[in-house]
């Protein structure tokens, strides 16, 4: 599946990655290829995810990974970037589901009784 994911995002594109397996699909993705990361929880240029021990833990992305930043990375509130998901100024968001309908609609995104920062799954 992440292989799959990875053959739709190409060059200059800006990109969501949404909680669970998203976040896994940057190895996937041809290596050199420019792409703009952007989170919900308001940063777009994220870079690479790194270890707790090397991490500025202030920087995470939406599914809480220590994340690093790239020249050019920009900061703004949750506001912000969910008018920016709304608005169609991304290429691509890849969501995480826990379940998806026969149709290809998210059929349940959250395990009841757990916590949840918000849509996403593995």
């Amino acid at each position: 599946m992440l292989k799959r994911a990875a053959a739709d995002i190409s060059s200059g594109m800006t990109v969501n990655l949404g909680i669970g397996l998203p976040t896994e699909v940057l190895p996937y993705v041809s290596p050199g290829t420019p792409v703009c990361l952007h989170s919900e929880n308001g940063i777009a240029g994220v870079g690479p995810v790194l270890c707790p021990e090397n991490a500025d833990r202030n920087l995470i992305d939406a599914g809480g990974a220590y994340v690093s930043i790239i020249p050019g990375t920009a900061f703004f509130n949750s506001a912000v970037s969910f008018a920016i998901v709304r608005s169609g100024r991304l290429d691509l968001s890849l969501l995480g589901a826990f379940q998806v309908a026969a149709n290809g609609d998210l059929a349940n995104w959250k395990i009841p009784g757990k916590f949840s920062p918000g849509m996403g799954g593995r």
